[in-house]
């Protein structure tokens, strides 16, 4: 077992992961950048070090900054969170180099996964089911060899970031009068967010379903899943609620995508924790999307239906522990609602600032995971998400019903947030019955939505 681990990440992640490494009596290290000199997870950590300026360039993406930390304290494993250096095939390496275990996917998944044309690839061998598109590198310069491509496939297409993730790099196009804007629209943000504009297309489903596999995979080639989550309340392609088990499937297909699930991470023989994602269409058939090799945000849905500490069952999966575990079905019901620093009734515009009073809300059943406290500020440099609100309940109406009573407790002043958005939501009748997408936001009036009662 580890004696002391670093975590690479800032916020609520890095609180929560503090949490669960103290009590397996491991040390902690929390490292900051000068805009986080006043957040929780720096003052509960054993130690604390200052990794650069409020930039994440250079700060926690700043991967020499971090070993350095780590050596500086004789840490000798890394958790890396979710984002940031997360799904770094470089980073998981230099910690291989420098002695330092890196807690997640070794850098050949990483690199396999990451890339989202070699992960269709992969999964096609191991007999997964994948959408119709080019399973190549496209020459992004090229725009006849995409038009031929896209006409290929058929319309509706969309674009992809190679290397994406969180939204960025997606386009939908619907015909062909808005390819061309749409594929340069794609190859800019996809060089701004991640340093190459490389793309792909595959067919668009319309109206899907966004369904993840929680998996866990031993060194010794077992894996197996703990259910599914439903992400399919999405804005700009980011989540905002998550629920588990999704009110879509039924339990034949249940079953089946969670044997698929571990057909494929068994197939790469993964290790750690990670989620394949699914799109669903409407008549319940589903494709491979992509692979995540790390903790997902929506992680504490599942923790609550399974009973599991997902953090420390990656480090133990780190230390070489054997699965022995069956495959999981819930039997308890659990939504989570992010709350995010941003506007809604300006289109989700990001809100930084002090907040200058919270009440957080409690009870049976209720979880709130969050760094924020009255007096800290929010900053216009990081994500805005500044809180996750768990419920769970034997049934997914009690469920809802704890939801918006945790939701009418939340008070957080001095800024913007999404809470009246989700407010609205757990009112929403579609909603209530199941019967939604990752279209949702884009059918409804948002001023409309928000203001009716």
């Amino acid at each position: 077992m580890f004696k002391k681990i670093l975590i690479a990440n800032r916020g609520e992640i890095a609180l929560r992961i503090i949490r669960s490494v103290k009590e397996m009596g491991i040390k902690t290290v929390s490292v900051y950048s000068t805009a986080d000199k006043h957040s929780l997870h720096v003052y509960f950590a054993d130690e604390a070090v200052c990794i650069g300026p409020p930039s994440p360039y250079k700060s926690y993406l700043n991967v020499p900054n971090l070993i350095s930390a780590a050596e500086l304290t004789n840490a000798d494993a890394i958790h890396p969170g979710y984002g940031f250096l997360s799904e770094s095939a470089y980073f998981s390496s230099m910690c291989n180099k420098h002695g330092i275990k890196f807690i997640g996917a070794p850098p050949s998944h990483m690199i396999q996964m990451g890339n989202k044309i070699s992960a269709k690839i992969t999964m096609k061998k191991a007999g997964i089911s994948c959408l119709p598109g080019s399973n190549c590198f496209i020459d992004s310069s090229n725009y006849k060899q995409i038009e031929k491509i896209a006409d290929k496939i058929g319309y509706p297409i969309i674009i992809k970031a190679v290397f994406g993730g969180g939204g960025k790099g997606i386009r939908s196009v619907l015909e062909k009068n808005y390819l061309k804007i749409s594929w340069e629209e794609a190859k800019k943000e996809s060089l701004a967010c991640f340093g190459k504009n490389d793309i792909y297309i595959e067919k668009l489903i319309l109206d899907p379903r966004h369904i993840e596999i929680q998996i866990m995979g031993d060194q010794y080639g077992k894996a197996y899943h703990l259910s599914e989550r439903d992400c399919s309340i999405q804005r700009r392609n980011q989540k905002l609620v998550e629920e588990a088990p999704s009110p879509f499937l039924n339990t034949s297909l249940r079953k089946r995508m969670g044997d698929e699930a571990v057909k494929a991470a068994e197939f790469i023989r993964y290790e750690g924790l990670g989620t394949i994602e699914f799109l669903v269409d409407d008549k319940k058939n589903y494709y491979f999307m992509e692979m995540n090799p790390r903790i997902q945000v929506e992680h504490p849905i599942t923790e609550e239906v399974t009973g599991l500490d997902l953090i420390k069952e990656q480090i133990f999966l780190a230390c070489g522990k054997k699965i022995t575990k069956k495959n999981f079905f819930p039997k308890m019901y659990s939504l989570e609602c992010r709350i995010n620093a941003e506007e809604p009734y300006k289109n989700f515009r990001p809100s930084p600032g002090k907040i200058t009073q919270i009440h957080i809300p409690g009870g049976k059943g209720v979880r709130i995971d969050t760094h924020i406290y009255a007096g800290y500020f929010v900053s216009h440099y990081y994500d805005s998400m500044i809180a996750k609100v768990i419920t769970t309940a034997k049934s997914r109406k009690e469920t809802i019903e704890k939801m918006k009573r945790s939701l009418d407790e939340f008070v957080i002043e001095g800024i913007r947030t999404t809470i009246p958005f989700h407010r609205k939501l757990m009112k929403n009748n579609d909603f209530l019955k199941g019967n939604y997408n990752t279209n949702f936001l884009d059918k409804i009036n948002l001023k409309t939505f928000l203001s009716d009662d």
